[in-house]
């Protein structure tokens, strides 16, 4: 298994092929990508692909 970062994934592959790997749409990709969410890749020896994303917990509150 390798894990690479989606931006890395989507470099090495491309965002449309990398989007249909892991069953989305390449406009997701662009935008996981512009707003920098901190999303792993998990390549796996038989080329099927796992996407997790690493968020904080408990989310921080909005401040009003």
């Amino acid at each position: 298994m390798k894990k690479l970062t989606l931006r890395e994934f989507a470099e090495q592959e491309g965002q449309v092929k990398a989007a249909s790997k892991l069953g989305i749409r390449q406009s997701a990709i662009s935008k996981a990508l512009r707003v920098k969410r901190n999303i792993f890749v998990e390549v796996n020896p038989d080329g099927t692909v796992r996407g997790e994303e690493v968020k904080p917990f408990p989310t921080p509150k909005a401040v009003m």
